[in-house]
């Protein structure tokens, strides 16, 4: 049985996911949440298989909360299921830890394949993003940000997102030394000076 929590503000939407996961035999939902202050505690009290994670929420949006995620439980496969259109967060989204990125207006019988995909170890996109993807590692020059490690990409997000270095290190269960740290590399890395400079720089990129 793949086990499964939702994690998504609008009560209507996690009401029809779960009518659409409840037909099939082989998953079961076995918690929900609505914001990341809710879903933390959430995943620390129920054993899930996968996370189902929208990227609007309230407070800390789904990218922040996928990050926390993957911060504490970094083996926990997490799909987002967003209204957002892929080229504005899927790769995003698959660079903070995501293994999967799908849209609302996908097919139930899509989110069934692709939760079942991941779970067993794959990842699901869909083939212009892939393609895209393929055609970005040709490149030789990319984003500055792709120079970034994984949680060093995590970090300059929730920088971005006006995290606290404090609150940040909360998060990701990590001192605030560390968050520090890895804020000196980012700036290092993309060529920028400030906090600020960061800020402008992620919402032009659309990371934020």
């Amino acid at each position: 049985m793949i086990k499964i929590i939702i994690i998504d503000d609008h009560p209507i939407v996690r009401r029809g996911l779960k009518q659409i996961l409840m037909e099939e035999s082989d998953l079961e939902i076995v918690g929900e949440a609505e914001n990341a202050e809710k879903a933390m505690p959430l995943l620390r009290q129920s054993g899930c298989d996968i996370v189902i994670l929208d990227i609007t929420l309230p407070g800390v949006n789904g990218i922040g909360v996928l990050a926390k995620i993957k911060g504490e439980f970094p083996g926990l496969p997490v799909l987002i299921l967003s209204v957002h259109p892929e080229e504005q967060y899927a790769k995003v989204a698959l660079k903070t830890g995501a293994s999967g990125y799908l849209t609302k207006e996908g097919t139930p019988d899509e989110l069934v394949k692709a939760i079942r995909k991941i779970v067993s170890g794959g990842r699901y996109i869909s083939p212009a993003l892939a393609e895209e993807l393929a055609f970005n590692l040709d490149r030789e020059e990319g984003p500055l940000y792709h120079s970034l490690s994984n949680r060093e990409f995590q970090v300059m997000v929730m920088i971005a997102s006006g995290k606290k270095t404090r609150d940040i290190a909360s998060m990701l269960n990590l001192s605030v030394k560390t968050i520090s740290t890895y804020r000196t590399r980012i700036l290092e890395k993309t060529k920028m000076r400030s906090n600020s400079e960061l800020i402008h720089y992620a919402i032009r990129n659309g990371l934020v």
